[in-house]
């Protein structure tokens, strides 16, 4: 009865999220996905990778696509599934979180139940889109599991793997700098703990084995030089918070601020960072490293909420440890699940995924999905009426204008890196109202403008006098509006 109760839990931790997917087709939704579609079938078809700003109007730019890796899994994806292969890519993004979060939480050998419930609260805080930051979570939480590994178990074999790690991280997204940041705050905590130690100082964990320093240091040295192993070199580097923290992003973006509290997954955080902080308060050592990833990770989490992911994996690589006595003295049911169970575990996840699979939907359906969030319908009139170029477009409509309407280079889109914080603040200061509409350069000079509809923008071209004579109404629905300039 254990048993089958142990392989039920593990069957819906693993695959819920996924199956759940399949019949919501949340993926479509999510803006940024499509120019990673864009330009990984661009690159299938160039058979090389972007140096320039492609399917914009600033093609002029120089552009690192830090996110390349995944473009062309994507695009290869696409090739073999169709537009099935979005809502395909985020099952298994959300079946690879549900393992490693797992995983994590069992490293620490805490019981089973305990790691279910760490595992399942983490889905449900941490709720992942098709886009390659997905991939830094996974890859987060698969070093900081090599890390505190090697920590408690006092060899250093299992960071022999952090080089190959950091190789595939740096080819899929720019966020691997947080991994450096992490590899480094795990050798400044190695580094104090031997100080520490050579003064006599007695209130270090007697569980933290110590660790030689040097090599240490050397694996340290060849995972920073194994990010360079891309397309770009030490390029990333440089644009790694131009990409990934600009300050327009922080002026602009929902995701960049800080948390609010109007939404239960907020709430879930703070009790997991609550519950990490409250054990290592009752620890009787000091767990510096752990200490040190929990401060981190909860100050970047409650400044923005894009990255609460870290404090997450953080808190649960914390709890995981909080039942190590306890699980260690239980039944050795409980401390290893036997390999049978594993695979009986995976069999049925595996036709439940498949099943979950075939039965998505056909194209047109999922077309019409699209379309009720994205300006397919627009586009479509766009193309029959053959609007004049170049297009004025809506920041959110951009991404998925790259990859509906390749034809019309945009003005904008989601790569932030690409545009810079000039270019994007001039933007938004012009869709906002803070500039003159027929003065600036970016509206002046277009031959068609795609709005959302009932935006600040959309009805000042409709209601105010001196614009209505200039700017034509053509078309509009329920997610778009369609101008045109009036030639004198």
């Amino acid at each position: 009865m254990q048993q089958s109760l142990r392989i039920v839990a593990l069957l819906l931790l693993f695959t819920a999220a996924a199956v759940y997917e399949s019949t919501h087709l949340s993926a479509l939704n999510a803006p940024e996905v499509w120019v990673h579609l864009r330009t990984g079938t661009w690159m299938m078809e160039n058979h090389a990778i972007p140096r320039t700003g492609l399917f914009s109007q600033y093609s002029n730019l120089a552009w690192d696509d830090a996110t390349w890796g995944f473009d062309l899994l994507l695009g290869i994806a696409y090739r073999v599934f169709g537009l099935h292969s979005i809502p395909l890519v985020m099952m298994g993004l959300r079946v690879a979180v549900a393992i490693v979060t797992f995983l994590l939480a069992r490293s620490g050998r805490a019981g089973f139940w305990q790691s279910v419930v760490l595992s399942a609260l983490a889905q449900y805080i941490v709720r992942p889109q098709p886009v390659p930051y997905v991939f830094s979570i996974l890859l987060f939480a698969v070093e900081l599991q090599l890390l505190l590994g090697s920590r408690y178990f006092g060899s250093v074999r299992r960071l022999y793997w952090l080089p190959a790690l950091f190789v595939v991280w740096a080819n899929l997204h720019i966020q691997f700098v947080l991994g450096l940041i992490l590899l480094a705050a795990f050798e400044m905590a190695l580094l104090i703990e031997y100080w520490l130690r050579s003064a006599g100082v007695r209130w270090l964990s007697e569980r933290i084995l110590p660790l030689p320093l040097k090599l240490v240091s050397m694996i340290a040295a060849l995972s920073f030089l194994a990010t360079w192993a891309t397309p770009y070199g030490y390029r990333l580097f440089l644009s790694f918070f131009k990409d990934c923290y600009s300050d327009v992003a922080f002026q602009h973006f929902s995701e960049m601020s800080a948390m609010s509290f109007r939404q239960p997954q907020d709430y879930g955080l703070m009790l997991l960072v609550m519950m990490a902080f409250l054990f290592l308060g009752r620890r009787r050592s000091l767990e510096l490293f752990e200490l040190l990833i929990l401060l981190g990770g909860t100050a970047v989490a409650f400044r923005i909420q894009r990255d609460g992911w870290i404090v997450v994996l953080a808190a649960i690589a914390v709890l995981s440890r909080a039942s190590f006595l306890r699980a260690r003295a239980d039944t050795r049911e409980d401390a290893r699940t036997p390999p049978w169970e594993w695979g009986a575990i995976a069999g049925a996840a595996a036709i439940l995924l498949v099943i979950a699979a075939v039965r998505l939907p056909e194209r047109r359906w999922m077309m019409n999905r699209i379309s009720q969030n994205f300006p397919v319908r627009a586009c479509d009139f766009i193309m029959a009426k053959k609007l004049p170029a170049p297009l004025f477009n809506e920041y959110s409509f951009g991404s998925f204008l790259t990859w509906y309407l390749p034809e019309y280079p945009v003005v904008v889109d989601s790569r932030v890196g690409l545009y810079g914080d000039k270019i994007l603040t001039e933007y938004f200061d012009v869709i906002g109202g803070k500039e003159r509409l027929d003065a600036h350069p970016m509206v002046a000079r277009a031959g068609t403008l795609l709005l959302e509809r009932n935006s600040a923008m959309a009805k000042a071209l409709t209601n105010l006098a001196g614009l209505k004579v200039q700017y034509r109404l053509v078309y509009s629905d329920g997610i778009a509006d369609l101008f045109v300039p009036v030639r004198q």
